[in-house]
């Protein structure tokens, strides 16, 4: 294979990652919290810093807002400027990371969340693993191959988005269906999630996110008759909608594997010394340890309830309740998700959605993913490297939307004892500051190459 030919000397005139670790910290420090309303801090101070680093270095760059201060940016870099590099010229590649990040409540944490605290060989805050830390590669890279005069021949499209963590409808989706002109001579693109190491019996296993569920996040409604409390009332709003609720939290959901997740399974079987089959799939999911939470999702379609809201006053039963659920969908099963959502919810629910994006799955070949594969092997050659499903969602939803083929490769090079999937969203969030120069030397070892 492509990825197994020795990799190329590397040995730059500049460091890649000799600002990674105080652009993560600048860019945590920029409270950009997402609540998915109009109450946050929104991403335009963000924004504004990227693009004064980069206009430092000669780097143009535009700002969109679709709502005041949901503010994303697009920078071109590259494509046949003087001192460029070699490399293919086949489209531009799109490199994307968002800005904004999950609230954090300060008094369930050690450290201040926004104050990228360094402790412990760590780096704190609320947005080191999602996805700070990616965008501060980014521009340390940048900065310094553009420095060095190392600016890569290919075409690279530089997007900072707003939103994400809301289904990125002021962001990505405001880019790609308002001012799609900048994208339009993207073919690929390289965003979050995929590239860090999990270990498995000793062996670091590198995942690159080669597919993504689709996202049905939905609210559920139930109407019935108002009430006295103290009456007897057989068309009772909240408890239709407890019972649909309670249908929907404890449904076992059929193990399906897709072809990047049977190329995952395959790879832990040859470690754990078995063969993969979906009979022992959920066995070879428990081999990811802390990971096993994420893996574990990415075999099946889930549903979680994650909001309940009805009534006014203790003793009156309302007219109507409602909740939210959190549906996830594999590629290739959207329709025996939603027919599984109607016969749990029964009769008397409603159904709307808040937020309805279809999954992807990129084929796991080609000369992108041959890079990825050589530049972390590069760094890591004891490492191996497969690709896997993402449970979550990302900005690829929106720009696959304009035919690129997309990959999340964020590389990271962890301890073997670190819940590192936990920290998504989680309390605590943090990144160990070698695993951001690790990061750093990946990406600009793939920008050669690309």
């Amino acid at each position: 294979m492509e990825a197994d030919r020795e990799p190329t000397p590397y040995d730059p005139p500049y460091d890649p990652g000799g600002e990674v670790v105080e652009l993560c910290r600048d860019l945590i420090r920029i409270d950009t919290s997402n609540y998915g309303d109009d109450s946050g801090p929104g991403e335009r101070k963000a924004a504004e810093h990227v693009a004064a680093l980069l206009h430092e270095v000669g780097i143009g760059s535009e700002l969109f807002e679709r709502e005041r201060g949901r503010t994303s940016l697009v920078a071109h870099w590259g494509g046949g400027s003087a001192g460029t590099v070699g490399g293919p010229s086949r489209g531009a590649l799109l490199l994307h990371g968002h800005l904004d990040v999950v609230p954090a409540a300060a008094e369930d944490w050690q450290v201040d969340p926004f104050s990228g605290e360094i402790r412990d060989g760590y780096l704190w805050g609320r947005g080191a693993v999602d996805m700070k830390d990616f965008d501060a590669m980014l521009l340390s890279v940048v900065r310094a191959r553009t420095r060095a005069g190392a600016v890569p021949e290919r075409p690279v499209v530089l997007c900072f988005t707003a939103d994400e963590e809301a289904g990125g409808h002021l962001g990505a989706q405001v880019l790609v269906e308002q001012h799609a002109e900048h994208l339009e001579q993207c073919t690929e693109a390289v965003g979050e999630v995929g590239g860090f190491s999990t270990t498995i019996r000793g062996q670091r296993l590198y995942l690159i996110e080669a597919a993504e569920k689709g996202m049905a996040w939905m609210k559920l409604t139930a109407r019935g008759r108002a009430g006295h409390g103290s009456m007897i009332n057989d068309d009772n709003a909240v408890s239709r909608l407890s019972e649909a609720v309670a249908r929907i939290g404890s449904h076992e959901w059929p193990v399906r594997l897709t072809p990047a997740m049977r190329t995952l399974l395959a790879a832990v079987a040859e470690i754990a010394g078995t063969e993969a089959t979906p009979e022992n799939a959920e066995a070879l999911v428990e081999e990811f340890g802390g990971a096993a939470r994420m893996m574990g999702a990415v075999i099946r379609n889930t549903a979680n309830p994650t909001m309940l809201r009805a009534g006014y006053k203790l003793n009156v039963i309302p007219t109507q309740a409602s909740a939210h659920v959190d549906g996830r969908f594999l590629p290739g099963y959207e329709e025996e998700f939603l027919d599984t959502i109607a016969e749990l919810c029964g009769e008397g629910i409603e159904r709307s959605f808040v937020s309805h994006q279809q999954p992807w799955e990129t084929p796991y070949d080609g000369e992108l993913v041959d890079a990825m594969t050589r530049c972390l092997l590069a760094e890591d050659p004891d490492g191996q490297v497969a690709p896997f499903l993402m449970s979550g969602g990302t900005d690829a939803k929106h720009f696959n939307r304009l035919g690129l083929r997309s990959y999340g490769f964020t590389p990271l090079r962890l301890p073997d004892d670190l819940d590192f999937t936990a920290l998504f969203h989680g309390v605590d969030e943090r990144v160990p500051v070698d695993a951001l120069t690790f990061g750093a030397r990946v990406l600009d070892r793939f920008l050669d190459q690309v």
